[in-house]
């Protein structure tokens, strides 16, 4: 292949794409979670998060089905760094996110780096420490 052929086959990334039943109220969820913004027309089937990483869309889905982790499948989940867990855990209860995994609040100097939530819709996403001795 010549270098011409390499360029224009390369992959690139993009974004990651939520089906849900509320897209724009995800896209909402996550831009505000996220300290960013949402972009799209108001009476539109899709949604983008902007913010200062990896772009999120959301795309309107009318019959979806939340994914029923851990019962059931997973399908996708997004991980998050976050410095300060407990304050972290109540932004996202006050938007809207569940707790699932686990459920009570957080402590001090937890065994595992990684606690597990759902998005309004229903999608599994994770806060996870930054560092080993993140969350002392």
């Amino acid at each position: 292949m010549t270098t011409t052929e390499n360029t224009a086959s390369k992959i690139g990334w993009d974004c990651v794409a939520l089906d849900c039943a509320d897209a724009a109220g995800v896209a909402q969820f996550y831009a505000d979670l996220l300290g960013g913004r949402v972009e799209g027309d108001p009476d539109g089937d899709w949604f983008n998060v902007l913010w200062d990483g990896p772009r999120i869309a959301t795309q309107l889905a009318p019959n979806h089905e939340p994914p029923d982790w851990p019962r059931g499948h997973q399908q996708v989940h997004l991980d998050f760094v976050v410095a300060d867990i407990a304050a972290a855990h109540e932004r996202v209860l006050e938007l809207g996110g569940v707790a699932l995994d686990p459920e009570e609040a957080p402590r001090p100097k937890p065994e595992r780096g990684f606690r597990v939530y759902a998005d309004p819709a229903g999608h599994p996403f994770c806060l996870c420490r930054p560092t080993p001795d993140a969350w002392d």
